[in-house]
């Protein structure tokens, strides 16, 4: 299975970013890419104050351009995330397309990204956007992938959940911050990785020192052994990576986590 992770440049211009994106695509197709991913907000600055303006319906004119992209290449399309306007609510949606061009996937990012470091960064994404409501997989030939978004990525339960529900490889689009990013993309990367002996990749914008908000960058992808497959550094760039899913059931062997999970001992059960 390779997989292409695109880490894009994104400007003030929607058109424009989505140009950038379908051509990324497309290059990414002529190095053999099956299944292809694109950065959290890859057609708009990230920022409470760009979400309305930026915001659409799904379909709509970003997503109708992923149908054709797909469709078109014979790929599995993972639209990094866009804002979605639903009535009178906005999210951060992430859509999945199928070779045909049909939506597979929708994932409505499930934790909103609301934290205050004194000294580096506070942003409250709830002043604009409302959370999701449930997880989300899609199936490939391969196997099965689940969907988070940038925050999503710092809740373990979640990614334990994909795990438990057959998922092979997670992937994130997400846009880290200059003061968590260098801390906390990459060790949380192999975090989700290593506890749960899957994939898990991370899709972040291009770095923009120009932008009010500034992403780190790095894009990278780890393995269930929890090493580093590929990554880059903050400038655009796409990744590559040949995903050998005979690695999963080799690791689950050598450490057998799944049998030796203790539910007796810590299985939540609802009453």
């Amino acid at each position: 299975l390779r997989l292409a992770m695109i880490q894009l440049n994104v400007g003030m211009k929607k058109t424009d970013n989505i140009s950038r994106a379908l051509l990324k695509i497309k290059e990414a197709v002529g190095n053999g890419a099956q299944l292809v991913a694109l950065p959290e907000c890859f057609n708009s600055p990230y920022g409470t104050k760009y979400f309305p303006e930026y915001a659409e319906a799904v379909p709509g004119e970003s997503t109708n351009a992923l149908s054709v992209a797909a469709k078109e290449h014979g790929i599995y399309l993972i639209g990094g995330s866009i804002p979605e306007c639903d009535g009178h609510k906005l999210y951060n949606t992430c859509t999945v397309w199928n070779p045909q061009g049909e939506m597979i996937a929708k994932h409505r990012k499930v934790h909103l990204f609301d934290i205050n470091v004194p000294g580096g960064i506070t942003f409250q994404e709830s002043d604009s956007l409302s959370p999701g409501s449930q997880l989300t997989t899609f199936d490939l030939p391969q196997c099965k992938v689940g969907i988070g978004i940038c925050y999503d990525i710092r809740f373990a339960e979640l990614a334990q959940i994909y795990g438990k529900i057959g998922c092979r490889v997670l992937l994130y689009p997400g846009a880290f911050n200059m003061t968590t990013g260098p801390v906390h993309w990459e060790l949380l990367t192999k975090a989700r990785a290593l506890d749960n002996q899957l994939y898990v990749g991370t899709i972040s914008p291009a770095r923009d020192p120009n932008a009010d908000y500034i992403a780190w960058g790095h894009s990278t992808l780890v393995n269930p052994w929890g090493e580093v497959v590929a990554s880059t550094g903050h400038e655009e760039a796409i990744v590559y990576a040949d995903i050998d899913l005979d690695y999963v059931d080799k690791v689950r062997q050598m450490i057998p986590l799944p049998k030796q999970r203790r539910h007796d001992l810590y299985e939540i059960i609802q009453k």
